[in-house]
């Protein structure tokens, strides 16, 4: 653990803030030999670079990264029945989760197929109706559809008794997943998941689009060898092309950006940059997005509105504007998409209100379980979300409806959540549930909600002393406003992409005097900072009006405050300067 910053214990936020650790002499050597400034010195060696990995971090390449797809067990029988189904001319199903991540995966699978000259089907869930995962009623759709073999994609390794109702059927299934799995795999012809217990691949953190990348890749070495382009006369795919869909689902599903995850989004957005997939060039307009998308985008633009339909509108949308070729029915669906991305963020906020009021008496020491009546289930995973990311705390949202409780977990780093759910799963107190270290879904019975709230907890909260867990502010260095340049920024921009496993530096900077501050757009507020000896510097807190630290920033009674946040390149009328995005502050002592 790092030292204490500017000797922080409890910010406004709440948070310890914390020196992110880093090998002094390694950071200078690496400065030294790439002929890069002492601060990115430092930001490698603490994200635990060394000499050898400094060009493959700042300039990742698929060639070097992307591994063997034979090394992940199960996708040999899997490909080989792919095959069998290729050259029989069978139907092919494709059934994904309603999330980004599922619908990425969907739509890559698809337009491969397509490339290669076949049309496959695909099945989206609704998330009311139907739930998460293969079920039976879908099953049954498909099979009056004559389908021979179903891909399962970000969901199915937990699906026991619908995929051996599919076996029952005659209805083959292949499963492409990465949620962590059981001791027990389903019946399927192949279990393809870097997180089965029994895998040993180093590439765990992939999530369904890349375990699906590696599929399709695999497939088409398979086809290669046995002649299938050549004797049909069909051109062979150019795998890159699809990059921006791999890179989308990657982001969108707070996967570690690391290793090959950060190989796979680097080129990701280079592909989008070309503007190629008509679907998401119609949601960059009907978000009116003027500039080159980068990660943030992913997670905060595209993301939001691909995964809209199946939080609150139309589950199978995001699937069908990531495949269509027409760019008629692809502003078409962006436009419904961004309408119910609207109705999303409308009925978020109210949820968002009312749990917030429920916090005080539903909060625990280690933990906080918010459940309420009615609640909306598409966006109970934001809600705890937020609320986590507020508190600092693991964070359930559940919402009852009848006798069922649906729930959503978002956890804090150290403690898998995941893991937590799966074990409730298997002592009877859930019906369903699984999902991994940062985030888990589940569903019970109101009976068994008190029992649920007691395991949680306690599981967790021996945990959580048992580790010495508590809430922090992880900080790269502290800074000079006089050193925050547009130069710094254009070298920070060169460790992206930044998300979950590769975080965004964060500055922390000392004794600055708020000059003025307002609130700008809903909820947002703005900033002009001035150092002790006058240097200023423009900052911005979002989403943070009704928090503590917005409070703070705007009745500040002339006291200065420590603060922390991540700086960007603010344009604006073809002028650029740097801007602090504020994450926390903390009173001077």
């Amino acid at each position: 653990m790092g030292h204490k910053v500017f000797g922080v214990s409890q910010s406004i936020s709440r948070k310890k803030w914390i020196e992110r650790p880093y090998e002094p002499r390694v950071a200078l050597g690496l400065a030294q030999q790439f002929n890069l400034p002492a601060l990115m010195g430092r930001l490698l060696s603490s994200r635990g670079i060394d000499a050898e990995g400094v060009n493959s971090f700042l300039n990742p390449k698929l060639n070097t990264l992307l591994p063997d797809p034979l090394h992940l067990l199960g996708m040999k029988d899997g490909l080989n029945r792919l095959l069998d189904a290729v050259e029989k001319g069978q139907n092919i199903a494709v059934f994904g989760d309603y999330d980004v991540d599922g619908a990425t995966s969907s739509a890559l699978i698809y337009r491969y197929f397509l490339a290669i000259g076949i049309k496959i089907r695909i099945y989206i869930p609704d998330r009311l109706k139907e739930g998460y995962g293969p079920n039976i009623s879908a099953i049954d759709q498909l099979k009056s559809e004559s389908t021979n073999l179903i891909i399962t994609v970000d969901c199915g390794t937990a699906a026991h008794e619908s995929l051996s109702y599919a076996k029952q059927q005659n209805i083959d299934v292949l499963v492409v997943d990465h949620h962590v799995a059981e001791a027990d795999l389903p019946e399927a012809i192949a279990v393809v998941n870097p997180n089965r217990l029994d895998e040993n691949t180093p590439h765990r953190q992939l999530a369904a689009v890349g375990v699906s990348f590696l599929l399709i890749i695999g497939l088409n070495k398979v086809l290669r060898e046995c002649g299938y382009f050549q004797n049909n006369n069909i051109s062979e795919p150019d795998m890159m092309q699809w990059l921006d869909l791999v890179a989308l689902g990657t982001v969108a599903d707070v996967v570690p950006l690391t290793g090959i995850n950060r190989a796979l989004v680097k080129q990701g957005l280079k592909v989008m940059a070309m503007r190629r997939n008509i679907g998401l060039l119609a949601l960059a307009d009907i978000a009116e997005l003027d500039e080159t998308p980068g990660a943030y985008h992913l997670g905060f633009i595209f993301g939001p509105r691909v995964n809209a339909g199946g939080r609150v509108g139309e589950s199978h949308l995001g699937a069908k504007l990531l495949t269509t070729e027409d760019q008629n029915e692809a502003a078409k669906l962006a436009k419904i998409l961004d309408k119910y991305n609207q109705d999303r963020k409308q009925i978020e906020t109210e949820i968002y209100d009312q749990a917030l009021k429920l916090v005080d008496t539903q909060r625990s020491r280690h933990t906080l379980i918010v459940i309420g009546e009615g609640w909306h289930p598409g966006v109970i995973g934001i809600i705890a979300s937020r609320l986590k990311e507020r508190f600092g705390l693991p964070t359930c949202v559940l919402t009852r409806n009848g006798d069922k409780i649906t729930g959503s977990g978002r956890s804090v780093y150290g403690v898998d959540l995941g893991s937590v759910v799966i074990a409730a799963r298997q002592r009877g107190i859930l019906t369903a549930g699984g999902g991994h270290a940062m985030a888990a879904g589940f569903t019970m019975t109101s009976e068994k909600l008190e029992e649920f709230k007691e395991f949680i907890e306690t599981r967790i909260s021996n945990f959580v002393e048992e580790n010495d867990i508590q809430p922090t502010l992880t900080i790269d260095s502290t800074l000079s406003v006089e050193a925050a340049t547009i130069e710094l920024v254009t070298y920070l921009e060169r460790l992206g992409p930044f998300g979950s496993g590769n975080a965004e530096p964060r500055f922390a900077f000392a004794s600055l005097r708020i000059a003025k501050s307002d609130v700008v757009g809903k909820d947002h507020v703005r900033c002009h900072l001035v150092d002790t000896i006058g240097q200023r510097l423009q900052a911005i807190s979002f989403r943070s009006l009704n928090t503590d630290l917005g409070q703070r920033l705007l009745n500040h009674g002339g006291l200065p405050l420590n603060l922390v946040g991540r700086l960007r390149e603010n344009s604006w009328q073809g002028r650029s300067s740097v801007q602090l995005l504020i994450d926390d502050g903390a009173e001077v002592n």
